[in-house]
């Protein structure tokens, strides 16, 4: 009851500057329009001397701040405790955060967001169905819970105020071509390429040509024993329980991978793809027993809109900016998918690849190679699926779907849910189904790929500058720990891929995930976005020609990426390490630009701080390597990312975006085919 005055007190103060604000004349009340702050603040204890004629109320405390700053108070809501709700004019809501933030009397001031729901798709399969098959939909797309711990959480990616995807964002889909007559992507595909060139793999009775739609990939027994052992062979069927080889049926990969990414979403039927309104471009590279890397290598170039012979160039409107690879083939990294990632990675594009299917075993190619993200597939509690291969070189994981806990002749419980053609063979015409738990069963990292595909690409839709680094980056540094507990007793750690003494691969089936094993952690979609969202830091040199001893160079941050509507509000710079050949910075260390003169060849390291105008940040750290005198000067060596002649080592690859608050404290053969996955 002591405080009941003081309450009064406070909710009168607020219903006469509330009365006040509705008084306003209608030119005033435009201004406020144009310029009217929505700030959540908390103010710190009062600190008034000894013996003070009055205890300043906490409602003129903070008018008295935001008159401090340059706002019209205008009224004043309680939240609890010492925090508030404080209107003003005259300011926006970053700007009036950002300078309460720094005052004494203040212990965090922070803009009042509009929040938006979380949007849920109307399509039929996506949601729970009692007594549906499967009965728990894309359970995947959803936001993640204590039996889905592996879910993406896309759902909460997908709202209007975040990102539902771009129709500028390109993913291709190198795979077995699509059914373009599939009603749940119809709009969503562009034309593609058929790159096949031999024609008992196209299957489709010619080689390369304009045409991306699938024929269909079945191979019979007969087939097999008639043709050489370097065109179809034995491990393209599927045995019977005694070992007994059977005709394959067709897969209809790639249009389940392609639905996986880019399936029509909230349309009122069949499923939600995880890039929501990202458009596929299918290029098929696959047909019956795999397709061959010379293949494959050649239309990941196209896709990306490089010139390849004897084929028309992909239009710039259909370039992809994501690489979808759900296949792969067993060894290294071998150079022709190395040279082909690195171009793809020069124009910026991101290539992802699943990690391969035989029971974790090594990680193939080409989700081996350096710069690709390699995706490992998790059951639906988090644990590493039996089926799916790790190792070091998976960057990240994402469900595979699992069939666990049930018994005979029951139907899969957790597999994955997309679409697909009812044709055995050669296509169904006009056939718009999907996959199920029963019938036709969708699991594998083939369809981890897309779902980390899916996330890239609503990165970038909000951001379309991020390089592949960054992208990478911010997929790893966003992605929810790997669970510790959940599976059934006994469940063991992933070890890296264990061999027997005859050099054979072990099989190792579910265990607990580490990052050493599976990747950075469990894709998490909405938190990816949310970091593509914030600002990025990037230092360039600034001038032409390569550092050397003796000479100024100018570092810059005029690169650094900027979501829409903000600016560079804040820079500073740190000299991590002189390397012995810089005696620190020659121009103010709190500009855009910073000045170096290296006095001997070497390397040195620079770290920057880039702050925006709502107080997110981000940081940078480069090695810097400088040419000394004794260096041949003619040219060449080992361009880096500021250009060539000198390296430019990223050595903290994500930058450190968070919100500024309480004070700124802030299975393959030989020949060289590709098996699906």
């Amino acid at each position: 009851m002591q405080r009941l005055p003081r309450f009064c007190a406070l909710l009168s103060l607020t219903a006469m500057l509330a009365v006040a604000g509705t008084l306003l004349p209608n030119s005033a009340r435009a201004a406020d329009a144009e310029a009217r702050a929505r700030v959540i603040v908390k103010l710190k204890p009062p600190t008034e001397a000894p013996g003070a004629a009055r205890v300043v109320p906490l409602a003129e405390r903070l008018n008295r701040a935001a008159v401090r700053h340059g706002a019209q108070p205008q009224a004043q809501r309680p939240l609890g405790g010492e925090v508030r709700l404080l209107t003003a004019s005259g300011i926006d809501s970053a700007s009036l955060a950002r300078q309460l933030a720094a005052d004494p009397e203040v212990a965090y001031a922070v803009p009042d967001r509009r929040m938006r729901r979380n949007v849920v798709p109307n399509d039929t399969l996506y949601g729970f169905r009692a007594g549906g098959d499967p009965e728990v939909g894309q359970w995947y797309l959803r936001s993640p819970d204590s039996l889905f711990r592996s879910a993406i959480n896309a759902e909460s990616a997908w709202t209007p105020a975040v990102v539902q995807g771009s129709r500028s964002v390109v993913v291709a889909v190198l795979d077995t071509g699509v059914r373009f007559d599939h009603l749940d992507l119809g709009t969503k595909l562009l034309p593609g390429y058929d790159f096949i060139r031999d024609t008992l793999t196209a299957a489709d009775g010619d080689g390369r040509d304009a045409d991306a739609s699938d024929p269909g990939d079945w191979v019979t027994v007969e087939e097999v024993q008639r043709s050489s052992k370097d065109d179809l062979t034995e491990d393209c069927l599927p045995r019977n329980e005694a070992g007994q080889l059977l005709d394959a049926e067709s897969s209809w990969h790639g249009t389940k991978v392609a639905g996986m990414v880019g399936a029509l979403t909230d349309n009122g039927e069949g499923i939600a793809g995880a890039g929501w309104d990202v458009r596929v471009l299918p290029v098929r590279v696959l047909g019956k027993c795999g397709g061959f890397e010379s293949d494959i290598v050649v239309a990941m170039r196209w896709a990306a809109g490089m010139a390849v012979e004897g084929v028309p160039d992909n239009p710039a409107a259909n370039r992809a900016k994501i690489v979808n690879l759900s296949l792969g083939g067993a060894g290294a990294c071998r150079a022709a998918y190395a040279d082909a990632v690195a171009d793809l990675t020069a124009l910026g594009v991101t290539v992802i690849a699943s990690a391969g299917n035989t029971a974790g075993h090594v990680v193939s190619a080409p989700a081996n190679c350096e710069g690709v993200i390699g995706v490992g597939g998790l059951r639906h509690i988090g644990t590493k699926v039996g089926f799916s291969d790790l190792g070091p070189e998976v960057a990240i994981s994402a469900p595979g779907g699992n069939c666990m806990n049930t018994q005979p002749n029951e139907p899969c419980l957790y597999p994955l849910i997309t679409t697909t053609n009812a044709g055995i063979t050669t296509p169904a015409p006009a056939s718009s189904v999907y996959t199920n738990g029963s019938t036709d069963i969708t699991v594998g990292t083939s369809f981890s790929a897309p779902l980390v595909s899916g996330a890239a690409a609503l990165m970038l839709a909000v951001q379309p500058g991020l390089t592949p680094d960054e992208l990478r980056a911010r997929l790893q540094a966003t992605a929810r720990t790997f669970p510790t507990t959940g599976a059934v007793s006994g469940t063991p750690q992933c070890t890296a891929p264990r061999f027997d003494n005859r050099g054979d691969s072990i099989d190792q089936l579910e265990c607990y995930c580490t990052t050493e094993t599976c990747g950075a952690g469990m894709l998490d979609a909405r938190a990816a976005v949310q970091a593509a969202l914030g600002i990025v830091a990037r230092i360039s040199l600034v001038g032409d020609g390569d550092p050397q001893a003796g000479e100024p160079l100018t570092l810059g941050t005029s690169d650094s990426l900027l979501p829409d509507g903000r600016s560079i509000a804040g820079v500073q710079w740190t000299l991590v390490e002189d390397g012995g050949i810089v005696d620190g910075f020659d121009t103010p260390a709190n500009a855009p630009t910073v000045q170096l003169t290296p006095s001997a060849g070497g390397d040195f390291t620079v770290r920057v701080r880039v702050e925006d105008n709502e107080g997110d940040f981000a940081e940078q750290t480069v090695r810097v390597t400088v040419q000394g005198p004794s260096r041949d000067r003619g040219g060449g060596g080992g361009g880096g990312v500021m250009g060539v002649g000198y390296l430019l080592a990223l050595l903290a690859a994500l930058p450190a975006v968070r919100r500024a608050v309480q004070g700124r404290s802030k299975p393959a053969r030989q020949s060289g085919r590709r098996a699906l996955r």
